[in-house]
């Protein structure tokens, strides 16, 4: 006997469920200040620890490269995580904790968008950089699980996956990234 008979429909079930309870119009909302930051020219910038790491790089390569293909239009999406030495080089000589709001310091302009990944809500280099970013103008996107944590209260705008499970919270943050790049290569 197969004793991972109904592994995929246990955890299919449990996406399906989320997917259905989805506030769809938080996501549209979020796809509608993506879209707004990229017309205006300004720099999308992304942020994460751990996975929401890799879906910070994930939402920048579609993005940038996509949506400019579909479009002819550029995407000026970078992402503090993608650059190894930086992020050492601050978490040595600074703190970990630092190495998301020193990078910018050096990067950000006013009403550039920080997309801010943390699955918790609770991270703190991530918060530290969202507060940065509220205080010099920017405005913040914050995607979050389980009950959003302080990402969600802090954050100008917000898609929140509600449910107490990591894998759960980035799936749902990884679609968000497909559903942006689809809606936005379709652009004009």
């Amino acid at each position: 006997m197969n004793p991972y008979l109904g592994t995929t429909q246990a955890y299919l079930s449990k996406l399906t469920v989320l997917l259905e309870s989805l506030d769809r119009q938080q996501v549209d909302d979020a796809v509608h200040v993506i879209a707004d930051a990229w017309h205006a020219g300004r720099q999308v910038i992304t942020l994460g620890n751990g996975g929401s790491s890799m879906t910070a790089l994930h939402f920048i390569n579609d993005w940038n490269k996509s949506i400019f293909m579909a479009t002819g239009r550029p995407f000026r999406g970078r992402s503090l995580v993608d650059n190894m030495g930086l992020v050492m080089s601050y978490g040595n000589d600074i703190s970990f904790q630092d190495i998301f709001v020193e990078q910018l310091k050096n990067i950000l302009q006013p009403h550039d968008l920080v997309i801010a990944i943390s699955g918790s809500g609770n991270s703190e280099n991530v918060l530290r950089a969202v507060r940065y970013a509220n205080e010099h103008g920017a405005v913040t996107l914050g995607l979050c699980g389980y009950r959003g944590g302080k990402l969600k209260e802090m954050a100008q705008h917000v898609v929140w996956a509600n449910v107490d499970d990591m894998q759960l919270s980035e799936d749902i943050h990884a679609i968000f990234g497909h559903i942006v790049m689809q809606r936005l290569c379709k652009a004009n």
